[in-house]
């Protein structure tokens, strides 16, 4: 295994060195996400190291908590006319990914319904293997979706509303006071190991976040964490995108990845629906609206979130809904739809 992992990272470091000398936007991300991707399709034997990978979600935890001030739960209420708009998305996404998944591809309801869901990857990959779905359809299938949004989202915010994706995302650590350092690693590392002790989804983020943002409440803390670390977190969360990849046949090329881009391509047009109405409306920031709605993965849109300047705790309070309302409804909402159960 070290090997795989000396390769992966030898592979992801190239990729990232690559991006900065040609001075392409989010290196850190990019660039070891599209070195890991190809050598993934070329055949080479990639790893994640998942504990390594999950206590740097931890740092994008800790980052949305530090911007829960109490001027943000005051604020919260104000933003329930976006927040409503959630459940009814996901809803439609899910109806529309049902259809188009067991019409056009073929899958079984249990493999089109989790492969539509836009929740969590590992909760839908759980969820789908109890309801005897294909496992590594779905992998595949939530792996692409979260690709394509990744790339996508940084060219429109660029060329559409001139985001600067080159500007640090966060301070220098040699700017910090130690003790605000130390508190940052505490909260992020605590709150990771109770919350998984705790069985809670999502605990390598929500536990932080919880943690981080009761110590900022309390006065505590008043900073995020430093422009490095986020780095780290980009340059981690892009090998896990990219290593999902490794082993794919020319079969699930051809099909499960297809059928994947045509989901996207549906998703894209949906989500631009909504997101228009949202500007018709006038009830929110274009920005804020597209990072909040695009149904990306919740540590990869933070993270454009915070380079780009957005408002996170307006992001991350329609991700976090978004998730909990996927987590909580979709195995009822599952067996309501299942074709099997209706007969």
């Amino acid at each position: 295994m070290w090997r795989k992992h000396a390769l992966t990272h030898a592979v992801a470091l190239a990729g990232a060195v690559s991006f900065l000398a040609i001075g392409l936007p989010l290196p850190w991300l990019f660039g070891p996400m599209f070195a890991c991707l190809v050598a993934a399709l070329l055949g080479a034997q990639l790893a994640n190291f998942k504990p390594v990978s999950d206590g740097m979600r931890t740092i994008l935890g800790v980052a949305v908590g530090a911007t829960v001030t109490v001027a943000f739960l005051k604020d919260l209420p104000g933003i329930w006319e976006t927040l409503i708009i959630v459940p009814v998305f996901v809803m439609a996404i899910g109806v529309l990914g049902v259809w188009y998944f067991r019409r056009f591809a073929g899958y079984d309801f249990p493999t089109a319904y989790y492969a539509s869901m836009p929740g969590g990857l590992q909760d839908m990959i759980v969820f789908g293997e109890e309801a005897g779905g294909n496992v590594r359809a779905i992998s595949l299938i939530h792996a692409t979706r979260v690709l394509v949004i990744v790339v996508i989202l940084p060219v429109v915010l660029s060329a559409v509303w001139d985001a600067d994706l080159q500007r640090p995302p966060g301070a220098a650590i040699v700017t910090f006071a130690w003790d605000q350092l130390v508190l940052l690693a505490a909260c992020g590392l605590l709150g990771w190991r109770v919350a998984k002790r705790l069985g809670m989804f999502g605990a390598s983020i929500l536990g932080p976040l919880i943690l981080t943002a009761l110590a900022s409440l309390a006065a505590l803390l008043h900073t995020r964490p430093p422009a490095e670390a986020v780095w780290a977190a980009q340059y981690f969360i892009a090998i896990g995108i990219g290593v999902k990849y490794v082993g794919i046949t020319g079969k699930e090329l051809r099909h499960d990845i297809a059928a994947g881009i045509g989901f996207c391509l549906i998703l894209l047009a949906l989500t631009a629906a909504v997101i228009e109405g949202v500007f018709l409306l006038d009830l929110a920031p274009p920005m804020e609206t597209i990072l909040s709605l695009a149904p990306g993965g919740q540590a990869e849109l933070v993270v454009l979130a915070l380079i780009v300047g957005a408002d996170i705790g307006f992001v991350v309070a329609h991700h976090l809904l978004r998730i909990f309302f996927v987590i909580l409804g979709a195995p009822i909402i599952a067996r309501w739809m299942d074709p099997k159960r209706q007969g």
